[in-house]
């Protein structure tokens, strides 16, 4: 029907009518086409690998799907929170990082207001750090958290302030990350815990821990000179252990070698105490043959020391040299 511009208002609601008369006839199928689409929009839902499927219905928990299709009430009656559960998320404290790759980009911006802490000897450091954080109970990030990302932030700048401030400067910058990561880590987990957050804390990692801008050149000769001092202590400790243990091994050893001589002589003078004692009783018992035996056994010992030994008879008219056949066997041998 084609459409004309009327000449009278008579003739405008006359066409209207018409119109209207014409539509009616497909408004209902299209009312039911839409009816039927929105009930299953609003009814199938797939959820993802690494996710799970939170159903409130009516605002209260109801159920958790797993990875799939699945059907819920239509009409908004059922509602649905996809959760990645196996999702490793991360907050950075004291930077940002804009564009990670080989080439990470940095903001440069200044997070001072996070990054400044207080140690425990009353100095500033520029400390950055990561949070690693995984979702645990989907239910309780949902029902009991408002905002988990900043709690996480909250709780965790707190958590490095306290830690960092039992610590003095030089164990943030060289001693004690490991043992501040742990410490963070287990003070962070605890107060999300105590909140029922969901959230468990996967690692806490530190990063550059630095000393403020105005003060970094001051700090750095003051670090060259501990460092210097460590090294002369060093070198000390060094030429101690090379010369002292020496020492010690030496004096140890003329100790051992005199409590050897001691005993040595000791046990000598013991045994000629005995030998002579049972000599005197030998010479008790027979002088003669005692007497005999000692002069033989002198002369057996001194002879040999005295090189040519002669003989002197009370009656003889010359003076006769003892032949030693022994020497003399001993140079036919050679």
């Amino acid at each position: 029907m084609n459409f004309r511009i009327p000449d009278t208002p008579e003739e405008l609601f006359r066409q209207g009518g018409q119109r209207i008369t014409s539509l009616g006839k497909w408004l209902p199928p299209f009312v039911i086409f839409l009816t039927i689409s929105f009930f299953a929009a609003t009814s199938f839902y797939s959820v993802d690998q690494g996710e799970v499927g939170v159903i409130r219905r009516f605002g209260k928990y109801f159920a958790t799907t797993d990875p799939g299709l699945h059907w819920k009430l239509p009409f908004n009656v059922d509602k649905l929170d996809k959760v990645k559960v196996e999702r490793v998320f991360k907050e950075e404290f004291g930077f940002r990082t804009i564009e990670p790759g080989v080439n990470t980009k940095y903001s440069p911006q200044s997070f001072d207001e996070e990054s400044l802490i207080l140690t425990g000897d009353f100095n500033v450091l520029d400390v950055s750090w990561i949070v690693h954080f995984k979702i645990k109970d989907p239910v309780q990030l949902l029902f009991n958290v408002r905002n988990p990302r900043e709690t996480v932030r909250d709780l965790a700048e707190a958590a490095m302030r306290q830690i960092i401030g039992d610590y003095s400067v030089n164990e943030v910058i060289t001693l004690r990350k490991s043992e501040i990561n742990l410490a963070v880590m287990e003070i962070l987990q605890d107060g999300l815990d105590k909140y029922e957050s969901g959230i468990q804390i996967d690692k806490i990692e530190l990063q550059e821990v630095l000393p403020p801008a105005v003060v970094k050149a001051s700090f750095n000769e003051v670090n060259e000179a501990e460092q210097e001092r460590e090294k002369v202590i060093n070198e000390s400790w060094e030429a101690y252990n090379k010369v002292i243990p020496k020492a010690r091994g030496q004096a140890e050893k003329t100790i051992r070698e005199a409590e050897g001589y001691a005993l040595a002589r000791v046990n000598r003078a013991r045994g000629d105490a005995v030998q002579f004692l049972d000599m005197w009783e030998a010479y008790k018992n027979d002088k003669e043959v005692t007497r005999r035996r000692l002069y033989l056994e002198m002369a057996e010992e001194v002879i040999p020391k005295a090189g040519k030994v002669y003989i002197i008879e009370p009656k003889a008219n010359g003076i006769l040299p003892l032949l030693n056949l022994s020497e003399r066997g001993e140079r036919d041998e050679q």
